[in-house]
């Protein structure tokens, strides 16, 4: 794996760096979602890390719990056969970073000039996270409903990224209130949370729904196998996508199939700023390029009318 990731940069580093563009104050945000495809490896990790900033992503972000918050004690203790084990719970455990890995994720990320956050399932591991000053929070979909977190999270006022999936909208507009509440900045990210989603349900119309019920920003976050819905969704003015990356989609994990492998990442990245650029104003102007291929162009009997008219 170690080879293959090399023998990519090598061969990609030109197209990445063709594409970089320079910070801009409007650009949408692309956040790399590593999460648990790191498989409880920290070189992995770093890999992955690598990969989203040389693609030109501006975040990336990973996945905090605590396992006896977040799950039960039956679910812990019933059987699952895994690398780490036999249960769930060493399943699960053989997942979660502790200090000092996530101590030399934060010294990576430092060193490559990536910021990096995390979502946190549960107020033990927001506390956990609060050792790395990070600038960013976020609030998964399964967690969009746990109020207690919610206020936890507001009132620390980082810039929240709160996905919607599975939940109403009343649900939202009672999350939204919280963060409103303790004046905490946010946009909320419409997603749809099947792994992976099917591009018929991805509804992105929803963006402009939630831009006008709630006057926020309104990012995407995505789970399709494709790039087609995350590159759309940014004509229709989201100010931050997130997608899941991995290395190869056939490792071993439950979120590797809604993820994007790094030549996916790159065109990503690249169609999303292509697009950025391509926008505009919305004013009607004739640029200097036309003007010579207006005068070029014009009909020699219509000039010679206007040139008639003028006499």
């Amino acid at each position: 794996m170690s080879e293959q990731l090399g023998k990519w940069q090598v061969e990609n580093r030109n197209e990445i760096l063709r594409y970089k563009i320079e910070e801009k104050r409007d650009k949408v945000i692309i956040i790399a979602e590593i999460g648990i495809n790191h498989g409880g490896d920290l070189d992995l990790a770093k890999k992955l890390i690598n990969l989203a900033h040389l693609s030109g992503c501006d975040l990336v972000k990973f996945q905090k719990r605590d396992l006896d918050l977040v799950y039960g004690k039956e679910t812990l203790e019933s059987p699952r056969d895994s690398k780490w084990g036999k249960t769930t719970r060493d399943q699960k455990n053989g997942l979660e970073f502790n200090r000092e890995q996530f101590d030399e994720i934060d010294r990576f990320c430092k060193e490559k000039g990536i910021e990096w956050f995390s979502s946190c399932w549960d107020i033990s591991s927001l506390e956990f996270m609060d050792a790395y000053g990070l600038k960013y929070n976020k609030i998964a979909s399964a967690i969009l409903t746990a109020k207690p977190l919610l206020e936890e999270v507001a009132k620390r006022k980082k810039h929240t990224f709160i996905s919607t999936g599975m939940s109403t909208m009343q649900e939202i507009s009672e999350c939204v209130e919280i963060f409103k509440k303790h004046q905490c900045s946010f946009e909320l990210m419409h997603c749809n949370s099947s792994y992976p989603q099917k591009n018929e349900e991805s509804n992105l119309l929803m963006i402009k729904t939630l831009r006008d019920k709630f006057g926020c920003k309104v990012g995407f976050s995505s789970h399709c196998t494709g790039l087609q819905v995350p590159v759309a969704s940014s004509v229709l003015g989201t100010t931050s996508i997130e997608v899941h990356i991995t290395l190869d989609r056939a490792s071993e994990g439950s979120d590797q199939a809604a993820s994007i492998e790094p030549p996916g990442l790159i065109k990503l990245v690249r169609d999303i700023r292509i697009i950025e650029e391509s926008m505009g104003d919305g004013t009607k102007r004739i640029y200097e390029s036309e003007k010579p291929i207006r005068e070029k162009l014009v009909p020699y009997w219509y000039k010679q009318m206007l040139e008639n008219e003028n006499r």
